[in-house]
């Protein structure tokens, strides 16, 4: 960190952080981004669905957001964000912030955006976290067409499986739904499954079968190996809110088909929180957003981030004028 007071900081150096910061720079705003390192789809091959970019790796695709940032001056560090407290000030969104790193340094911002996205979190199957972003799925836009036309299983833990077994049913015409923790289909669900040619199998799955570093099966409890080559799952999204948290907001659950798939912060539409100088963007505000949306919405912020500061600045240029 070159200095101790930038106009914003932003936790997190995703997509929606190094938009964010993209943006901010080339305004010619003070921007510090601070990244812990954990991007979600680290374990994926290539993202998909970002136009101009398809098929880039994770890992290739941050390095080129750092490298623009940077270009127009902004700063990127590592390190993991502990806490955040508004400053004491005359004003509530004039005081800014002091955000504390593990470790105990401190920094200022006038703004804070915390684009810290989320944690899958995986049913508890042996096996499941291993093959997680190769074999084993959640996403038929981010991962449909690189298993099209192979044996996928879905695996039941909710209500919601019979709808992953009939969209994943786009990509393969062999599509086996376990049941292994859901409910069973009703009738109607399960007239569709056969209409659609899936077919359901009873009992708990017990693990993967693996051969040659890739998925090859999938085993029931009694023994019985299922062979498969790819595995959709329903991870639960809990964002990573801690930061948002220590500033006393209050992360809220998500339902999709009466199940709750997980937590997120509400925002506006440009990703202003409750609390009056802090922008939230990406995963930690929308749990199925995508790559690109989550650097569309960083790239919103970090605007209404900069028209707050016009805003602040203006006035402060006024009083002073009128002080003579």
């Amino acid at each position: 960190m070159k200095q101790q007071r930038y106009d914003v900081v932003i936790v997190g150096g995703g997509a929606a952080g190094l938009s964010g910061a993209l943006t901010l720079a080339r305004a010619r705003r003070s921007v510090l981004v601070i990244d812990a390192g954990e991007p979600r789809n680290a374990p994926a091959s290539h993202v998909h669905n970002y136009l101009g970019r398809e098929s880039t790796p994770p890992g290739e695709l941050l390095a080129i957001g750092r490298g623009e940032a940077a270009g127009y001056g902004g700063e990127i560090v590592e390190g993991r964000v502990a806490s955040a407290e508004r400053l004491p000030g005359e004003g509530e969104d004039e005081s800014g912030f002091r955000v504390v790193l593990e470790g105990g340094s401190t920094v200022e911002a006038r703004r804070l955006l915390v684009t810290t996205g989320l944690v899958d979190e995986l049913p508890p199957v042996p096996g499941l976290a291993e093959r997680w972003g190769r074999e084993v799925l959640h996403c038929p836009y981010c991962h449909g067409r690189e298993v099209a036309d192979r044996p996928i299983g879905v695996l039941s833990t909710g209500p919601l499986a019979v709808h992953q077994a009939l969209m994943w049913r786009q990509w393969s015409d062999d599509v086996t739904l376990f049941r292994h923790t859901g409910p069973e289909p009703t009738d109607e669900e399960y007239e569709q499954l056969a209409a659609r040619g899936v077919a359901v199998v009873d009992g708990e799955v017990s693990g993967l079968e693996v051969a040659d570093d890739r998925l090859a099966g999938v085993r029931l409890a009694g023994g019985r190996v299922v062979p498969r080559e790819a595995l959709v799952i329903q991870a639960r999204f809990t964002a990573r809110s801690a930061v948002l948290e220590s500033l006393g907001l209050v992360p809220v659950a998500q339902e999709m088909g009466g199940e709750v798939i997980g937590t997120y912060i509400p925002t506006d539409p440009v990703g202003a929180t409750e609390v009056a100088g802090v922008w939230a963007a990406g995963n930690v505000t929308r749990l199925t957003e995508q790559v690109i949306g989550a650097a569309a919405a960083g790239l919103m912020a970090a605007a209404a981030i900069n028209g707050d500061l016009i805003a602040e600045d203006t006035r402060t240029a006024v009083e002073a004028r009128r002080r003579g």
